[in-house]
C-alpha cells in the first residue's frame, strides 16, 4: 500500500467533456469493486468539483453522502476519501479517487504523497505507454486486457488488474488508459528533514537504488552515493533548496547497480516549509523511468547535444546548438524559440525561422529589438509548465492561448530550462504537421532540457562576467579618436578569450598644439582588473604630461616615475610617437615595446629601428632615448601590442614577418577596413590585442608661420604690434587687421604685467584661419573677471578678446603656457612672402 490508500480509481472525461468516466478501478483482491460508473462534469459530486476546480478534495465520515458518491457502498462508511485531479489547469486529464485504509484520515504527509503521486500518474499519461496500451483516436481500450506486471495488492508499487473497457465514446485526452499509468513499475517514497539531512524512505524507495533496508541508515548522502556523479549536482538543488526554488520539482537520475548498468529514475517531490516559510522538509516519490528512457541512437543525440554545448559560450551560442539539435537530428521540429526569464518576461535570445511572420501576433507586436520580448502572462500555457518544471506536450488540435496557438498546429512542446533550483528559460518546439509524442520523445526533451539548462546558466555567467569586462575596457579606453587635419587615425582592441577578457592592452591619440600629434600604444603585465586599472592611470598619466607640452622622452620618463612610485608588481610596456602633421616628422621614444612598422607608399614595409628603454615600473631613473624618422604623404605607420604577433604557436619573429606581409598586401584607401584586415581571422587568443594606425596624408595647405621673441622695454607692446601689422600686411590680411592688432595688444600686455620670464608672439595663417599665440612661462591659465563695471580700470582683457575672436583658448606648454586666439580671413589672392614681416631674430 502507498501512503496507507487500500482503493483507487481513476475518472476521465469522455469524447464529448461532458461526463467523467470510470477507466481504472484497482482493489485489494484484484478483481474492480462496483464503483460508479461516471459523473456529469457540471454536476454536485466530490469527483466533478475536483476536476473542474482543480484542487485536491479530502473527505471525512462526516462528509454528506452525495460528496461520498465517488465509491460504492462496500467500503466503511468512516473511512477518509480523497479526490486528486490529475493534469494541470490548462489540461485536466481526469481524477484520482483513494480510499483511505488506515483508518486515520490522510493527514498532511499522506496528502503531499497522494498529490505527487497524482502528478506522476498524469505524467505517465502524457507521455504514453508501452506498445499496446494506447487508446489513441477512433479506438478504445481492450476488455479485460492484464497490465504487465498485475499482481494483487494496493497502490503504488503493488500490482493491478487489467483496465476495464471504457464507456462507448470515452476516451482518455492523451491517448492513454491510466491504468496503464498505474502499473508501470515500482513506486517509492522519501521524506527528507532538510535541517538534520535524515531521510526516512519506504522499502519499494531502497529497491529502486539497490540498498537493503536492513543496512540503510538514514543518511541522505548514502542514498546520494549511489547515483552517478554527473547528476548529483541536479539531486543537490533538492538537498539544499534555495528561497527561490519551485515548491514542486520534477527531475530525472540515474543510479548504478551492482551489475554496472544503470537504471533512470524518475522523482517527483515538494518543499514543505515550517511557520516561518523557511524549507523544512522535502516530501518525494520516485519510479523506475527506464522503460520511458530513450533507444541508444537517441542517446546517441543528446551525448553529441552535450558536446555541442560544451563548446558554446554565450547564450546565443547555446541558443543556436539548440535549435540545430531540435530541428533535425533529436525531434524534427520546424519551429524552435530559446528564451530566457527575466522578471515576468520571455526575452527570446534564438528565433527559428527568425522572420516574425512566422510567429504569433503578440510576439511581433513586442518586437522591441533583434528578438521579440514577450510577457509571460500572456502564456499561461507556458507558465503552468515552468512554474510546475515539467515538460508540457500540446497535441495536435490542441486549445491554446493566442500567444502560442500557430507556433506549432501539429503539436507543441514545452520545456522549462532548470538550473540550480531554479528555471531560467524555456523552449519552444512546434510541428506544422501533426506528431504523435511517445514516451521516449518525452524523456529525451526532458533529458535535452536539462542539458540546455545547464548550458545556459553557464553561458548567462559568461555574458555577465563578458559584459562587464567589456564595460570595464571600454570605459578605459578612448570613445572615439580625432579627427586629424593631414592624416586618418584608426584603432581596434579585442580582449582575450581566457579569464576576465579585460586586459592591460591600450591605445591613445592625442591631439597637441602647433598641429602636432602624439600616438600612443601600451601593454600592461597581466590580464585582470588590476592589469586594467594601472592601464587607465598610465594611460591618463601619459595624455596629461604630452598636453603639458613636454617633449616625447619626458613624457614617457615621467610616466615611468609613476609607475614606480605606484609600488605596483605590474610593470608596463609602451611605445609614444610625436608626430608633424605638417612636417611629416615623427619622434619615437619606446620602453620595451615593439618598434612601430612602416608601410610605404609603393608597398614596401619595414620596422622601424628605435632604441629602446625599459619597461615602465621596473628603474625610477630609466633613461628613454628618441628616435627620430620621416614621412611622406601615403605612408601608414601602425603600432601594434605582442597578442598580435605572439602566441604559444607563433615566435614573435615570425609574427611581425607576417604582419610585414599582411600590411603589405592590404589597401590604405581605406584605413578601417585595413586594420580589420590586419587582426585576422578572429580566432581563439590567449591574449588582448590593440592596433593602432595612422595613415598619414600630409596637409592639403601649407601654413604660413611668423615669430617674435618680446623683450620686456616699455615700449614692448607697440612693436609687437608693429611687427604684426606688417606680417599682415605681406599676408595680404586688411580686414580682420585692426581685431588682430587690438587681440595682440591684450594678450601681450597681460604676459608682462602678469608673468616672468622670456615672452613670443607667435602668428599663423592656414587658408582662411589666422591664429594669434602668446606664450609665457607661467602655467597659470588665465581668467575672466567675474564682474567688470565701468568703473574698473582692469579685467577688460579677456572679454576683448573674447569678443573679437572666432575662438580662443589656453594651453599649457613645457613649463608655462600659450594663450591663443583664431580669426577667420579672407587674405589677398597672390603669392604671399611666408617671411614678410618677420623680425631679425633676436627682438626689434
Amino acid at each position: 500500500m502507498f501512503a496507507g490508500a487500500r482503493l483507487a480509481a481513476v475518472y476521465a472525461p469522455s469524447r464529448g467533456g461532458r461526463e467523467l468516466r470510470l477507466v481504472g478501478p484497482v482493489g485489494e483482491s484484484g478483481v474492480p469493486p462496483e464503483w460508479p460508473a461516471g459523473y456529469a462534469v457540471s454536476g454536485r459530486s466530490a469527483v466533478a468539483d475536483a476536476y473542474r476546480g482543480g484542487r485536491a478534495l479530502w473527505l471525512g465520515p462526516d462528509e454528506p453522502a452525495e460528496r461520498r458518491a465517488a465509491v460504492p457502498g462496500t467500503v466503511a462508511a468512516d473511512a477518509s476519501l480523497g479526490v486528486l485531479p490529475i493534469g494541470a489547469d490548462d489540461r485536466r486529464l481526469g481524477c484520482l479517487v483513494v480510499v483511505d485504509g488506515t483508518g486515520e484520515g490522510f493527514d498532511t504527509d499522506r496528502r503531499a504523497f497522494l498529490e505527487l503521486y497524482a502528478e506522476q500518474v498524469a505524467a505517465r499519461i502524457e507521455a504514453g505507454a508501452a506498445p499496446g496500451a494506447a487508446v489513441g483516436p477512433g479506438m478504445t481500450a481492450t476488455p479485460g486486457a492484464a497490465a504487465p506486471g498485475a499482481a494483487p495488492g494496493g497502490i503504488g508499487a503493488a500490482g493491478r488488474p487489467g483496465a476495464v473497457p471504457v464507456a462507448e465514446g470515452g476516451r482518455v485526452h492523451g491517448g492513454l488508459l491510466p491504468d496503464h499509468a498505474l502499473t508501470t513499475g515500482p513506486l517509492g517514497s522519501f521524506t527528507l528533514a532538510l535541517h538534520t539531512g535524515r531521510i526516512t524512505a519506504d522499502p519499494s524507495m531502497l529497491e529502486l537504488v539497490d540498498i537493503d533496508p536492513g543496512e540503510f541508515d538514514g543518511r541522505v548522502e548514502t542514498l546520494l552515493a549511489h547515483a552517478v556523479p554527473d547528476d548529483l549536482p541536479t539531486l543537490m538543488s533538492l538537498v539544499e533548496p534555495g528561497k527561490g526554488a519551485p515548491a514542486s520539482r520534477e527531475l530525472e537520475f540515474r543510479v548504478r547497480r551492482p551489475t554496472g548498468e544503470l537504471r533512470w529514475l524518475r522523482l517527483r517531490c515538494r518543499v514543505l516549509e515550517d511557520p516561518a516559510g523557511r524549507p523544512e522538509r522535502v516530501l518525494g516519490v520516485v519510479v523506475d523511468a527506464s522503460s520511458l528512457r530513450p533507444e541508444t541512437d537517441e542517446v546517441a543525440l543528446v551525448q553529441r547535444l552535450s558536446a555541442a554545448l560544451a563548446a558554446t559560450m554565450t547564450a546565443r551560442d547555446v541558443a543556436l546548438a539548440v535549435v540545430e539539435a531540435l530541428r533535425d537530428p533529436l525531434v524534427g521540429a520546424d519551429r524552435v524559440a530559446v528564451a530566457g526569464l527575466e522578471a515576468d518576461r520571455l526575452v527570446v535570445t534564438v528565433l527559428d525561422p527568425p522572420d516574425p511572420a512566422a510567429w504569433p501576433d503578440i510576439w511581433r507586436s513586442e518586437w522591441r529589438s533583434e528578438w521579440p520580448d514577450t510577457p509571460l502572462r500572456a502564456l499561461p500555457t507556458l507558465a503552468t509548465a515552468l512554474r510546475e518544471v515539467r515538460v508540457g506536450l500540446c497535441p495536435a488540435g490542441a486549445e491554446l492561448e493566442p500567444a502560442l496557438e500557430g507556433v506549432g498546429p501539429g503539436g507543441l512542446a514545452l520545456l522549462p530550462l532548470p538550473a540550480e533550483g531554479r528555471v531560467i528559460g524555456a523552449c519552444l518546439a512546434g510541428w506544422d504537421t501533426p506528431h504523435e509524442f511517445g514516451a521516449e520523445e518525452r524523456s529525451l526533451l526532458t533529458a535535452t532540457a536539462g542539458l540546455v539548462g545547464q548550458a545556459l546558466r553557464r553561458a548567462h555567467a559568461f555574458d555577465a562576467q563578458h559584459e562587464l569586462a567589456t564595460t570595464l575596457q571600454r570605459s578605459l579606453l578612448p570613445r572615439r579618436l580625432p579627427a586629424l587635419a593631414g592624416g586618418v587615425a584608426v584603432a581596434r582592441y579585442l580582449p582575450a578569450m581566457v579569464g576576465l577578457e579585460v586586459g592591460g592592452d591600450w591605445y591613445d591619440v592625442i591631439p597637441l598644439s602647433d598641429s602636432r600629434v602624439g600616438l600612443v600604444i601600451g601593454d600592461v603585465q597581466g590580464h585582470s582588473a588590476g592589469a586594467a586599472t594601472i592601464m587607465g592611470q598610465i594611460r591618463t598619466a601619459i595624455r596629461a604630461y604630452a598636453v603639458e607640452g613636454h617633449p616625447p622622452d619626458v613624457v614617457v620618463s615621467h610616466a615611468n616615475r609613476l609607475l614606480v612610485g605606484m609600488e605596483t608588481d605590474l610593470f608596463a610596456t609602451c611605445c609614444y610617437v610625436e608626430l608633424d602633421m605638417e612636417e611629416g616628422d615623427a619622434w619615437i621614444v619606446r620602453a620595451g615595446h615593439l618598434a612601430p612598422l612602416l608601410r610605404h607608399p609603393d608597398g614596401a614595409t619595414e620596422e622601424i629601428d628605435t632604441e629602446g628603454g625599459l619597461p615602465l615600473g621596473i628603474l625610477a631613473d630609466a633613461d628613454y632615448p628618441i628616435t627620430a624618422a620621416g614621412l611622406v604623404p601615403g605612408t601608414v605607420l601602425a603600432l601594434l601590442t605582442d597578442g598580435l604577433v605572439e602566441s604559444a604557436a607563433l615566435h614573435l619573429e615570425d609574427g611581425m614577418r607576417r604582419m610585414r606581409g599582411l600590411l603589405a598586401a592590404a589597401d590604405p584607401s581605406d584605413a578601417g577596413r585595413m586594420a580589420d584586415g590586419l587582426l585576422g581571422d578572429g580566432s581563439r587568443r590567449d591574449d588582448d590585442v590593440a592596433l593602432l594606425l595612422l595613415r598619414y596624408d600630409g596637409t592639403s595647405v601649407r601654413p604660413i608661420r611668423a615669430g617674435w621673441t618680446v623683450w620686456r622695454l616699455p615700449d614692448a607692446v607697440m612693436h609687437a604690434r608693429r611687427f604684426t601689422a606688417r606680417t599682415l600686411r605681406g599676408w595680404g590680411v586688411a580686414e580682420e587687421a585692426d581685431a588682430a592688432l587690438l587681440v595682440v595688444s591684450e594678450l601681450v600686455t597681460n604676459a608682462l604685467i602678469h608673468t616672468q620670464g622670456p615672452v613670443r608672439l607667435d602668428l599663423t595663417l592656414a587658408g582662411d584661419r589666422m591664429r594669434i599665440a602668446v606664450t609665457d612661462a607661467s602655467p597659470r591659465a588665465p581668467a575672466k573677471p567675474v564682474v567688470a563695471d565701468w568703473e574698473s580700470t582692469g579685467g577688460r582683457g579677456l572679454l576683448l578678446v573674447e569678443a573679437m575672436s572666432a575662438t580662443w583658448g589656453s594651453v599649457p606648454v613645457s613649463g608655462g603656457k600659450q594663450v591663443w586666439s583664431e580669426f577667420v580671413v579672407d587674405p589677398a589672392p597672390g603669392p604671399v612672402d611666408a617671411g614678410a614681416g618677420a623680425a631679425p631674430p633676436g627682438g626689434p
